[in-house]
Protein backbone atom coordinates (compact mmCIF):
# COMPACT_ATOMS: atom_id res chain seq x y z
CA UNK A 1 0.00 0.00 0.00
CA UNK A 2 1.51 3.61 -0.87
CA UNK A 3 2.94 5.75 1.67
CA UNK A 4 2.70 9.25 2.63
CA UNK A 5 4.39 11.60 0.36
CA UNK A 6 7.77 12.04 1.31
CA UNK A 7 8.48 8.84 3.17
CA UNK A 8 10.29 5.84 2.31
CA UNK A 9 9.02 2.24 2.82
CA UNK A 10 10.11 1.37 6.85
CA UNK A 11 8.58 -1.69 8.13
CA UNK A 12 9.46 -0.73 11.77
CA UNK A 13 6.57 -0.33 13.92
CA UNK A 14 7.12 3.52 14.62
CA UNK A 15 6.97 4.46 11.28
CA UNK A 16 4.03 2.01 9.37
CA UNK A 17 1.20 4.24 8.60
CA UNK A 18 -2.36 2.98 7.72
CA UNK A 19 -3.87 4.39 4.68
CA UNK A 20 -7.28 4.49 3.61
CA UNK A 21 -8.17 3.96 0.13
CA UNK A 22 -9.59 6.11 -2.23
CA UNK A 23 -12.88 5.66 -2.66
CA UNK A 24 -15.36 7.33 -5.32
CA UNK A 25 -18.68 8.22 -4.08
CA UNK A 26 -20.01 7.12 -7.11
CA UNK A 27 -19.26 3.38 -6.03
CA UNK A 28 -20.72 3.71 -2.83
CA UNK A 29 -23.76 4.78 -4.04
CA UNK A 30 -24.03 1.95 -6.19
CA UNK A 31 -23.12 -0.39 -3.89
CA UNK A 32 -25.81 0.97 -1.06
CA UNK A 33 -28.11 0.76 -4.62
CA UNK A 34 -27.23 -2.90 -5.31
CA UNK A 35 -27.19 -3.95 -1.47
CA UNK A 36 -31.46 -2.18 -1.57
CA UNK A 37 -32.30 -3.84 -4.25
CA UNK A 38 -30.58 -7.05 -4.12
CA UNK A 39 -29.76 -7.41 -7.96
CA UNK A 40 -27.48 -5.32 -10.25
CA UNK A 41 -30.33 -5.57 -12.35
CA UNK A 42 -32.81 -3.84 -10.83
CA UNK A 43 -30.09 -1.37 -9.33
CA UNK A 44 -29.40 -0.44 -12.92
CA UNK A 45 -32.88 0.34 -13.51
CA UNK A 46 -33.34 2.32 -10.80
CA UNK A 47 -29.82 4.23 -11.21
CA UNK A 48 -30.83 5.04 -15.19
CA UNK A 49 -27.62 2.53 -15.86
CA UNK A 50 -26.87 -0.72 -17.86
CA UNK A 51 -26.53 -3.61 -16.07
CA UNK A 52 -22.76 -4.14 -17.16
CA UNK A 53 -21.81 -0.56 -15.65
CA UNK A 54 -23.08 -0.93 -12.21
CA UNK A 55 -20.93 -4.28 -12.34
CA UNK A 56 -18.01 -2.65 -12.82
CA UNK A 57 -18.71 -0.17 -10.35
CA UNK A 58 -18.88 -2.54 -7.80
CA UNK A 59 -16.02 -4.50 -8.76
CA UNK A 60 -13.95 -1.74 -8.55
CA UNK A 61 -15.01 -1.05 -5.29
CA UNK A 62 -14.17 -4.27 -4.12
CA UNK A 63 -10.35 -4.00 -6.20
CA UNK A 64 -10.30 -0.87 -3.88
CA UNK A 65 -10.95 -2.22 -0.44
CA UNK A 66 -9.08 -5.49 -1.44
CA UNK A 67 -11.62 -7.23 1.52
CA UNK A 68 -12.92 -9.81 -0.50
CA UNK A 69 -16.25 -9.49 -2.51
CA UNK A 70 -18.96 -7.56 -0.78
CA UNK A 71 -22.03 -9.70 -2.51
CA UNK A 72 -22.17 -13.13 -2.83
CA UNK A 73 -23.54 -13.37 -7.06
CA UNK A 74 -26.49 -15.69 -6.81
CA UNK A 75 -27.99 -17.09 -9.69
CA UNK A 76 -31.20 -15.08 -8.67
CA UNK A 77 -29.92 -11.50 -7.77
CA UNK A 78 -27.26 -11.09 -5.50
CA UNK A 79 -26.56 -11.03 -1.33
CA UNK A 80 -24.21 -9.02 0.77
CA UNK A 81 -21.69 -10.96 2.27
CA UNK A 82 -20.17 -9.91 5.55
CA UNK A 83 -18.03 -7.74 4.52
CA UNK A 84 -20.70 -5.81 2.68
CA UNK A 85 -22.97 -6.23 5.44
CA UNK A 86 -19.76 -3.87 7.28
CA UNK A 87 -19.46 -1.75 4.76
CA UNK A 88 -23.45 -0.42 4.81
CA UNK A 89 -23.28 1.63 7.57
CA UNK A 90 -20.08 3.07 6.65
CA UNK A 91 -21.26 4.06 3.06
CA UNK A 92 -24.39 5.32 4.33
CA UNK A 93 -22.69 7.31 7.05
CA UNK A 94 -20.35 8.91 3.92
CA UNK A 95 -23.53 9.58 1.34
CA UNK A 96 -25.95 11.34 3.87
CA UNK A 97 -23.03 13.74 4.89
CA UNK A 98 -22.49 14.83 1.16
CA UNK A 99 -25.89 14.75 1.02
CA UNK A 100 -26.27 17.09 4.10
CA UNK A 101 -23.43 18.89 2.64
CA UNK A 102 -25.22 19.06 -0.69
CA UNK A 103 -28.25 20.08 1.68
CA UNK A 104 -26.38 23.32 3.14
CA UNK A 105 -24.79 25.01 0.16
CA UNK A 106 -28.51 24.69 -1.45
CA UNK A 107 -29.49 26.93 1.44
CA UNK A 108 -26.55 28.91 1.47
CA UNK A 109 -27.04 29.93 -2.24
CA UNK A 110 -31.18 30.61 -1.29
CA UNK A 111 -30.06 32.46 2.08
CA UNK A 112 -32.02 30.28 3.77
CA UNK A 113 -28.54 29.72 6.65
CA UNK A 114 -25.54 31.46 7.49
CA UNK A 115 -24.07 34.51 8.72
CA UNK A 116 -24.11 38.11 7.78
CA UNK A 117 -20.87 39.89 9.78
CA UNK A 118 -21.31 44.40 8.57
CA UNK A 119 -20.64 47.18 10.45
CA UNK A 120 -21.72 50.70 9.99
CA UNK A 121 -21.23 54.38 11.21
CA UNK A 122 -23.43 56.18 13.46
CA UNK A 123 -26.20 58.01 11.10
CA UNK A 124 -26.77 55.48 8.81
CA UNK A 125 -27.75 53.32 11.88
CA UNK A 126 -30.39 56.30 12.45
CA UNK A 127 -32.50 54.79 9.69
CA UNK A 128 -31.11 53.56 7.07
CA UNK A 129 -29.49 50.24 8.66
CA UNK A 130 -32.69 49.55 10.37
CA UNK A 131 -35.01 50.18 7.58
CA UNK A 132 -32.47 47.69 5.37
CA UNK A 133 -32.00 45.36 8.09
CA UNK A 134 -35.84 44.88 9.11
CA UNK A 135 -36.21 44.40 5.03
CA UNK A 136 -34.00 41.53 5.12
CA UNK A 137 -35.09 39.43 8.44
CA UNK A 138 -38.49 39.47 7.21
CA UNK A 139 -37.06 38.00 3.87
CA UNK A 140 -34.40 35.81 5.29
CA UNK A 141 -35.24 34.76 9.07
CA UNK A 142 -32.68 31.70 9.61
CA UNK A 143 -29.68 34.30 9.14
CA UNK A 144 -27.68 35.06 11.55
CA UNK A 145 -26.48 38.72 11.32
CA UNK A 146 -23.93 40.57 13.90
CA UNK A 147 -23.97 43.92 13.59
CA UNK A 148 -20.90 46.72 14.48
CA UNK A 149 -21.32 50.40 14.82
CA UNK A 150 -17.93 52.28 14.51
CA UNK A 151 -16.53 54.97 12.23
CA UNK A 152 -15.97 54.67 8.51
CA UNK A 153 -11.31 53.87 9.12
CA UNK A 154 -11.96 51.23 11.92
CA UNK A 155 -14.86 49.28 9.85
CA UNK A 156 -12.68 49.21 6.59
CA UNK A 157 -9.83 47.97 9.00
CA UNK A 158 -12.26 45.35 10.62
CA UNK A 159 -13.65 44.49 6.88
CA UNK A 160 -10.10 43.93 5.35
CA UNK A 161 -9.07 42.11 8.23
CA UNK A 162 -11.86 39.77 7.53
CA UNK A 163 -13.99 40.48 10.71
CA UNK A 164 -16.68 42.09 8.71
CA UNK A 165 -18.24 40.95 5.21
CA UNK A 166 -20.03 44.55 4.32
CA UNK A 167 -19.69 47.80 6.05
CA UNK A 168 -21.92 51.19 5.22
CA UNK A 169 -19.49 54.22 5.24
CA UNK A 170 -19.69 57.75 4.04
CA UNK A 171 -16.77 59.73 1.96
CA UNK A 172 -16.26 62.44 5.26
CA UNK A 173 -12.48 62.76 5.17
CA UNK A 174 -12.33 61.40 1.33
CA UNK A 175 -13.65 58.67 -0.47
CA UNK A 176 -12.25 55.24 0.68
CA UNK A 177 -9.44 54.01 -1.00
CA UNK A 178 -8.23 50.66 -2.53
CA UNK A 179 -8.89 47.76 -2.25
CA UNK A 180 -12.19 48.58 -1.52
CA UNK A 181 -15.40 48.00 -4.05
CA UNK A 182 -17.56 50.77 -3.35
CA UNK A 183 -21.59 50.46 -4.50
CA UNK A 184 -22.96 53.70 -3.82
CA UNK A 185 -26.37 53.75 -1.77
CA UNK A 186 -27.29 57.30 -1.73
CA UNK A 187 -26.36 60.91 -1.21
CA UNK A 188 -26.47 63.21 1.92
CA UNK A 189 -27.54 66.65 1.85
CA UNK A 190 -25.80 68.68 4.78
CA UNK A 191 -28.19 70.83 7.10
CA UNK A 192 -26.86 73.53 10.13
CA UNK A 193 -28.83 73.08 13.23
CA UNK A 194 -29.25 76.12 14.78
CA UNK A 195 -31.37 76.67 18.25
CA UNK A 196 -34.88 77.26 17.55
CA UNK A 197 -34.02 81.49 18.82
CA UNK A 198 -31.59 81.77 16.52
CA UNK A 199 -31.64 84.96 14.23
CA UNK A 200 -31.57 82.66 11.00
CA UNK A 201 -33.82 79.95 12.07
CA UNK A 202 -36.24 81.17 9.89
CA UNK A 203 -34.40 81.57 6.48
CA UNK A 204 -35.22 78.81 4.10
CA UNK A 205 -30.91 78.05 3.92
CA UNK A 206 -28.53 78.77 4.82
CA UNK A 207 -24.34 79.39 3.80
CA UNK A 208 -21.60 78.57 6.24
CA UNK A 209 -19.88 81.67 5.64
CA UNK A 210 -22.90 83.28 7.48
CA UNK A 211 -21.91 81.17 10.42
CA UNK A 212 -17.88 82.14 10.24
CA UNK A 213 -18.02 83.41 13.80
CA UNK A 214 -20.42 81.13 15.59
CA UNK A 215 -19.65 78.36 18.20
CA UNK A 216 -19.69 74.92 16.81
CA UNK A 217 -20.26 71.20 18.01
CA UNK A 218 -18.68 68.74 16.47
CA UNK A 219 -17.34 64.85 17.20
CA UNK A 220 -13.74 66.42 16.60
CA UNK A 221 -11.79 69.81 17.59
CA UNK A 222 -10.39 69.26 14.07
CA UNK A 223 -12.42 70.14 11.34
CA UNK A 224 -10.01 67.74 8.76
CA UNK A 225 -11.71 64.47 7.95
CA UNK A 226 -15.51 65.40 8.89
CA UNK A 227 -18.49 67.31 7.72
CA UNK A 228 -16.97 70.26 9.17
CA UNK A 229 -14.32 69.70 5.85
CA UNK A 230 -17.16 72.11 4.24
CA UNK A 231 -16.44 75.08 6.34
CA UNK A 232 -12.61 74.72 5.15
CA UNK A 233 -13.67 74.72 1.33
CA UNK A 234 -15.47 78.15 2.08
CA UNK A 235 -12.30 79.79 3.34
CA UNK A 236 -12.96 79.60 7.11
CA UNK A 237 -11.85 77.47 10.18
CA UNK A 238 -14.72 77.14 12.15
CA UNK A 239 -14.37 77.42 16.21
CA UNK A 240 -15.08 73.89 17.79
CA UNK A 241 -16.51 75.03 21.36
CA UNK A 242 -17.81 71.55 21.82
CA UNK A 243 -16.51 68.23 21.50
CA UNK A 244 -19.54 65.68 21.03
CA UNK A 245 -19.67 62.90 19.93
CA UNK A 246 -23.31 61.13 19.95
CA UNK A 247 -25.76 62.93 17.94
CA UNK A 248 -29.00 63.34 20.35
CA UNK A 249 -26.42 65.19 22.84
CA UNK A 250 -24.98 67.66 19.64
CA UNK A 251 -28.64 68.19 19.87
CA UNK A 252 -28.73 69.13 23.48
CA UNK A 253 -26.12 71.21 23.07
CA UNK A 254 -27.68 72.89 20.16
CA UNK A 255 -31.28 73.49 21.73
CA UNK A 256 -29.70 75.02 24.63
CA UNK A 257 -28.06 77.87 22.54
CA UNK A 258 -24.40 76.18 23.02
CA UNK A 259 -23.55 76.00 19.26
CA UNK A 260 -24.42 74.95 15.78
CA UNK A 261 -23.52 71.90 14.25
CA UNK A 262 -23.86 70.26 10.55
CA UNK A 263 -26.28 67.20 10.71
CA UNK A 264 -26.76 64.79 7.69
CA UNK A 265 -29.48 64.20 5.68
CA UNK A 266 -29.49 60.79 7.68
CA UNK A 267 -29.91 62.20 10.71
CA UNK A 268 -32.43 64.74 9.97
CA UNK A 269 -35.64 63.01 10.49
CA UNK A 270 -34.46 62.43 14.09
CA UNK A 271 -33.91 65.84 15.36
CA UNK A 272 -35.43 67.06 18.24
CA UNK A 273 -38.20 69.93 17.60
CA UNK A 274 -36.45 72.92 19.43
CA UNK A 275 -34.04 72.41 16.92
CA UNK A 276 -34.20 73.79 13.19
CA UNK A 277 -32.41 72.40 9.92
CA UNK A 278 -31.33 75.16 7.52
CA UNK A 279 -30.10 73.44 4.32
CA UNK A 280 -26.59 74.37 3.45
CA UNK A 281 -27.04 76.53 -0.07
CA UNK A 282 -22.55 76.90 -0.74
CA UNK A 283 -21.94 75.08 -4.21
CA UNK A 284 -18.80 74.00 -2.73
CA UNK A 285 -20.48 72.09 0.02
CA UNK A 286 -21.28 68.96 -1.50
CA UNK A 287 -23.39 66.01 -0.11
CA UNK A 288 -22.29 63.30 1.44
CA UNK A 289 -22.10 59.63 -0.53
CA UNK A 290 -22.86 56.71 1.72
CA UNK A 291 -21.72 53.75 0.49
CA UNK A 292 -21.89 49.45 1.07
CA UNK A 293 -17.68 48.66 0.56
CA UNK A 294 -16.52 45.18 0.28
CA UNK A 295 -13.23 43.85 0.14
CA UNK A 296 -11.83 43.91 -3.80
CA UNK A 297 -11.40 40.25 -5.21
CA UNK A 298 -13.01 38.63 -2.04
CA UNK A 299 -15.57 36.13 -2.93
CA UNK A 300 -19.22 37.63 -1.46
CA UNK A 301 -21.86 34.93 0.19
CA UNK A 302 -25.08 34.88 -0.70
CA UNK A 303 -26.57 36.55 2.89
CA UNK A 304 -24.02 39.60 1.86
CA UNK A 305 -24.97 39.91 -2.44
CA UNK A 306 -28.85 39.80 -0.33
CA UNK A 307 -28.26 42.43 2.41
CA UNK A 308 -27.08 44.88 -0.40
CA UNK A 309 -29.62 44.33 -2.24
CA UNK A 310 -31.72 45.15 0.27
CA UNK A 311 -29.34 48.44 1.47
CA UNK A 312 -30.17 49.40 -2.26
CA UNK A 313 -33.96 49.64 -1.91
CA UNK A 314 -34.11 51.34 1.31
CA UNK A 315 -31.16 53.94 0.40
CA UNK A 316 -33.75 54.58 -2.87
CA UNK A 317 -36.36 55.32 -0.75
CA UNK A 318 -34.72 57.32 1.59
CA UNK A 319 -33.03 59.40 -1.18
CA UNK A 320 -36.62 59.58 -2.44
CA UNK A 321 -37.94 61.34 1.11
CA UNK A 322 -34.45 63.88 1.14
CA UNK A 323 -34.67 64.99 -2.48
Amino acid sequence: MPLPHGHSHDHSPDHSYDQAPDLSTVWLRVFLEVARAGSFTVAARALGWTQSAVSRQVASLEAALAGGPLFDRLPRGVRLTEAGRALVPYAEAVTESLHGAVRELVALREVACGRLRFGAFATADAALVPRALAAFRARHPAVRVEREEGLTPRLLDRLTAGHLELAVVSSTGGTPPEPYDLHHLLDEPLYVAVPAAHPLAGAGGVRLAQLADADWVSGSARPEGTLLDAALREGFRPRVAHVVAEWTAKQGYVAAGLGVTLVPGLAAPSVRPDVVLLPVRDERAPVRAVYAATVRGRSQAPAVRAFLAVLREEAARLEDAMA
